[in-house]
């Protein structure tokens, strides 16, 4: 695996990675496999699951969409998405199926800064709904 100090990471490399995701309950160790690779961090857009990813010396790769578009509500629904993060975090549900239900509870992205060691989900008015630490 390649470490931050070689050539930039590449999208196949973090498909890779998150192969091995197979519910909420993985995602602490997918960030420290994608900090290996020397991701800094990454925007993932719940339309259709396209990721912007960013690295050192201002790198940044793409990711294709992963599924036909989602409407993203406009109003957002705070209580309603803390409560499927929480049961997709226990491993209650598969990726696609916690896309969809943020898509429903008016989730447009969320953010992942490597060095804050943060995920932070927005509306489509670009308002934080919520901020977590991700566990180390």
């Amino acid at each position: 695996m390649k470490t931050n100090n070689e050539t930039p990471f590449t999208v196949e490399q973090i498909k890779a990675a998150h192969s091995k995701v197979k519910s909420g309950a993985d995602f602490p160790a997918y960030i420290q496999e994608l900090i290996k690779l020397g991701v800094t961090g990454y925007q993932t857009f719940v339309t259709d699951s396209h990721t912007l990813y960013k690295g050192a010396n201002g790198y940044e790769t793409a990711s294709a969409a992963r599924y036909e578009p989602l409407i993203i509500a406009d109003a957002s629904n705070k209580s309603v998405f803390v409560d499927q993060l929480k049961n997709h975090q226990r491993g209650g549900s598969d990726y696609y199926t916690f896309c969809r239900q943020c898509a429903e509870a008016g989730i447009e992205k969320w953010v992942v800064d490597m060095a804050a060691m943060t995920c932070v989900y927005y509306d489509k008015a670009g308002n934080e709904i919520l901020s977590e630490a991700i566990p180390q």
